[in-house]
């Protein structure tokens, strides 16, 4: 399988930055100018570099197209080094047939990484948590087949996983199980605990002695309010503690997918990781949501979003820094567009926005809400050869304003930054036929941000 084919982008071989800057909420780039594709992903650190492990995702459909490895030495520039595990001949991930929220772990006693993940038929209902395994961590993960427990299959969703620092490792369920894992990794030796009134996602670590138990709540694709529990022992009690992000924020538009331990000296800061879906679209409309997590006993925060934060510092910044901000509605109106509070605002699809600049790459800031849909933004040059081009969502439950795209860094020339409203819009049901989603396609547009580096 072609890395490239599964996403909906044409790139060129420039692509990433070699900054410190983590931007959440819009895409981010490899080595190769592709998207970073790596959903209900994980983290492991190995000899001071690391690894991301990630749902190799589609724009076309669900099914399952690979799980994805990354390397990176500052969690912000990726090289993009495998598909680890691919679709597979039959089984419970062969063709058509659904596999999620991979995780990885080194067995300390085998010494060989082993993956889990959640396997299912494309309607969600024939669950397996699945594990594969590799003598590399970076390498061709084969499929062992369902993990045990008590010799038969487990058959549940949503899962995590968590090594804790004796090396046993555990399997997290979602609505409350947690199995200790055999010795070898390959099994399930016993379930520990039972977390009552839980909810999906799960994701643990642990701080100054206290074990963290993030989730979600049911919401098919839509972003809810997270929430967390604690406990002194794996085993419990645990108890529920409430939120750890402002209400109604959604977990900044996020769900909670893995919470890695990032050691800076004699501390270890938890990293969240969540995911801001963008069904059906999510290889290239998908993005991230990564800060830091603050601890205070048994309270757990993220009491601001940061838009975009410097790796060095643990602190917000600004990603538009030493860019020249241009406002679209000064400009004349092209057809089908309108202006609105400074902001300038289309509909209609095919529309398109289209502004000539010299530098090496630019930032969308635009507003998101319950109407919107789809943009393709798109990088031309002089001769009007696309060099990139990318779908993102302008959707979000609530109004926000922010940046949506930067694009890939070129060398400096001149090009023609091209947003097409593509009458797109991130529409879709649960298991009960729900419908979520936005109620449009509206894109708006209010700054475009030029960078001449």
């Amino acid at each position: 399988m072609d890395p490239q084919t599964v996403q909906d982008t044409e790139t060129t071989s420039f692509g990433q930055s070699t900054g410190t800057v983590i931007v959440n909420g819009i895409p981010w780039f490899d080595d190769r100018g592709g998207i970073v594709n790596a959903h209900g992903a994980c983290i492991v650190e190995e000899d001071g570099r690391y690894y991301l492990f990630g749902e190799w995702k589609s724009d076309k459909s669900n099914a399952f197209p690979g799980f994805s490895c990354y390397s990176s030495d500052d969690l912000v520039n990726w090289k993009f080094e495998n598909v680890v595990l691919r679709v597979q001949p039959d089984g419970i991930l062969g063709p058509n047939r659904v596999g999620e929220r991979v995780k990885v772990m080194k067995c300390p006693k085998t010494g060989e990484y082993v993956m889990f993940m959640h396997a299912d038929d494309m309607g969600y209902k024939d669950p397996y948590i699945g594990y594969a395994t590799c003598k590399t961590i970076d390498g061709d993960y084969q499929l062992q087949g369902p993990l045990l427990y008590q010799g038969k299959p487990v058959k549940r969703w949503d899962m995590g996983t968590f090594q804790d620092t004796d090396g046993k490792g555990y399997l997290l369920i979602h609505h409350g199980p947690i199995y200790r894992l055999s010795d070898d990794y390959r099994s399930v030796e016993t379930e520990v605990a039972h977390v009552k009134d839980s909810g999906e996602s799960p994701a643990m670590f642990k701080k100054d002695g206290i074990y963290y138990l993030l989730y979600s709540n049911l919401t098919s694709w839509e972003k809810n309010d997270n929430f967390y529990f604690t406990a002194p022992r794996i085993e419990g009690p645990w108890t529920r503690r409430g939120l750890f992000c402002p209400e109604g924020s959604l977990t900044y538009n996020s769900q909670t997918t893995f919470v890695f331990p990032l050691r800076r000296g004699n501390d270890t800061i938890p990293l969240f990781m969540g995911d801001r879906w963008s069904y059906p679209h999510q290889a290239s409309a998908a993005t991230y949501v990564w800060m830091p997590l603050l601890t205070e006993g048994t309270k757990l925060s993220m009491p601001e979003y940061w838009q975009a934060w410097d790796m060095r510092t643990l602190r917000p910044t600004d990603a538009l820094k030493g860019g020249k901000i241009v406002s679209p509605a000064d400009g004349p109106c092209p057809d089908n567009w309108k202006k609105e509070n400074g902001a300038i605002l289309s509909d209609t699809r095919g529309s398109t926005l289209e502004m000539k600049f010299k530098g090496t790459h630019a930032a969308l800031i635009g507003e998101a809400g319950p109407h919107g849909g789809y943009a393709r933004v798109s990088i031309l040059n002089a001769r009007q050869d696309t060099l990139y081009s990318s779908l993102v969502d302008f959707y979000s439950k609530y109004p926000d304003t922010g940046i949506r795209a930067i694009t890939p860094h070129m060398p400096m020339d001149s090009y023609m930054l091209c947003v097409e409203v593509t009458g797109i819009s991130p529409v879709w049901t649960d298991k009960s036929k729900k419908i979520y989603g936005s109620k449009g396609c509206r894109i708006g547009i209010r700054q475009v941000c030029i960078f001449e580096e």
